[in-house]
């Protein structure tokens, strides 16, 4: 994969996507179960976007909490099915990437094991040098922390990709979902494609993505 042209590339979420439950809610509910019950069902309903919302409830938690935070989610479960699917797509020659609208020392401690066979990890940075974290980011939109669809265009400008993979299951994935070629997609991010009338492939383990990619790319 050293080369400068890829004709194809997977982008995968990570929360309730890679791992089986959604461990940044899981976490926020957490740390800081007050914050999160009131600006939760904001961000839902998109009363305020996932940027304000993100902010408001991750730098409001004090920056020694970060290593507790990290640890908390290491032992969160994988899908089944992941594991093998890393070696499908490194089989082919299909780099994967992972963009998750949480942190990234949450997402870099589950995938440890798996970081020599990821093109890259996309997530929120934190700075713990003052009394709160602050979050940082170098794909931050206008109304999210992780901008995913620009993610997808600078790999396409930067790699020459032709066609984008995507693989989701939430509001995070939405902007992605629409950018990608092709789009796995697990509840509630069905709902989205549906209501957008863009085709979509329904998914439960990434043995299913496997599967229809064995078949897909011996087209």
């Amino acid at each position: 994969m050293n080369s400068n042209n890829v004709s194809r590339m997977v982008f995968c979420d990570f929360d309730g996507t890679i791992t089986v439950e959604e461990t940044f809610v899981a976490m926020l509910r957490h740390f800081t179960p007050e914050r999160a019950n009131v600006i939760l069902p904001q961000i839902y309903y998109q009363e305020i976007t996932l940027k304000q919302g993100v902010r408001a409830l991750l730098e409001a938690l004090p920056a020694s909490a970060y290593h507790e935070i990290v640890e908390y989610t290491r032992p969160k479960a994988i899908r089944p099915g992941f594991a093998a699917f890393l070696n499908f797509v490194d089989t082919h020659q299909v780099p994967f990437v992972v963009i998750s609208g949480g942190l990234q020392g949450m997402v870099e401690a589950v995938l440890e094991p798996f970081l020599a066979q990821i093109k890259g990890i996309h997530a929120i940075a934190v700075d713990t040098s003052g009394p709160r974290l602050k979050l940082r980011s170098p794909y931050e939109g206008d109304t999210e922390m992780v901008a995913k669809a620009d993610i997808l265009a600078y790999y396409q400008k930067t790699y020459g990709v032709e066609e984008t993979i995507a693989i989701g299951d939430g509001i995070t994935d939405w902007n992605m979902a629409l950018a990608a070629s092709l789009v796995f997609a697990r509840p509630p991010l069905t709902e989205f494609m549906t209501e957008k009338g863009k085709p979509y492939i329904p998914w439960d383990t990434f043995s299913d993505i496997q599967q229809y990619l064995t078949h897909y790319l011996a087209r």
